[in-house]
């Protein structure tokens, strides 16, 4: 049995939004992916006090951007605040998850004295083959942030191990954009590459391990939203599992790319987002011995 699981950073409502969901939807229905998390996810939800117009809209699929992609591909829908704009409005990370969630968490990251607010979305996922710990975050993003983004990790590697300690069942998955290149501290560090205050952890990186061999570069200037930023391409979007455990169960099958094709729009090329995604398999059933 094969657990798909995919990432993607839905750069919130930036650009021809209408256009983009109507892609994204297009290829989660194409792809079918057990698990994605999101980020760059924005929520509306009303406020103490709000107008009824504001509360009718509140309840509506476009007033949760995670919502709005889930409605009619039967996803179940988990959030978690990671700034607080104002107004009932927030940004933050998300999964769809083909079942049921069952307990969802939210952990405020370190910002190093920085004025980002970032979070990782904790849910546990009721799948066939038994209970998923799932994790979802976003890091800080400027090139300058790499001790902000290693203070997260450890962070959040240390909360991953309390919420799933190892050996306690279905080894945790870890989806998100990190803003960070394989070779940088903060990765190297999750990859066991790297010993941080006296401790190292080991998540497998599935797109290392099973990826189809290009670079997997997920923020591309073959992306025209991304081409205007003038940065270099980079991989900094990732699918890690914690594992796999002793019975292979988390083993990266394959690994590649998505959310990659583009259309024309009545402004011009449309992409899904300023990123490109990853989706990988993973092995859900314990392999046979021999």
């Amino acid at each position: 049995m094969k657990l798909r699981v995919a990432t993607l950073n839905i750069w919130n409502r930036q650009g021809p939004w209408e256009s983009r969901r109507d892609l994204i939807k297009r290829e989660l229905a194409a792809l079918a992916p057990d698990l994605c998390g999101l980020q760059e996810v924005l929520r509306f939800v009303a406020p103490a006090g709000a107008s009824a117009q504001a509360v009718a809209d509140a309840s509506t699929p476009a007033a949760d951007q995670s919502r709005e992609l889930a409605e009619g591909l039967g996803y179940h829908t988990a959030y978690a605040t990671a700034w607080n704009i104002g107004g009932g409005l927030s940004f933050g990370n998300a999964l769809l998850s083909r079942w049921p969630v069952r307990e969802t968490r939210t952990l405020e990251l370190p910002t190093g004295g920085t004025s980002e607010s970032r979070s990782a979305l904790y849910a546990l996922v009721e799948a066939p083959f038994g209970a998923v710990p799932v994790f979802v975050t976003h890091l800080n993003w400027k090139f300058h942030h790499g001790y902000v983004r290693l203070e997260q990790v450890r962070a959040l590697a240390a909360w991953i191990m309390e919420l799933a300690p190892t050996g306690a069942g279905f080894p945790p998955v870890l989806l998100g954009d990190f803003n960070a290149e394989p070779d940088s501290d903060e990765i190297r560090y999750l990859r066991g590459l790297s010993v941080q205050h006296g401790r190292s952890v080991y998540f497998c990186d599935a797109f290392a391990y099973a990826g189809d061999g290009g670079p997997g570069a997920t923020f591309c200037r073959s992306n025209g939203y991304t081409a205007v930023a003038h940065e270099q391409s980079r991989r900094i979007d990732y699918v890690f599992v914690r594992g796999p455990d002793r019975d292979g169960r988390g083993k990266p099958l394959s690994a590649r790319l998505c959310f990659t094709a583009r259309m024309r729009g009545a402004g011009g090329e449309v992409w899904p987002s300023d990123h490109y995604g990853v989706v990988c398999d993973l092995q859900a059933s314990p392999i046979a011995s021999g």
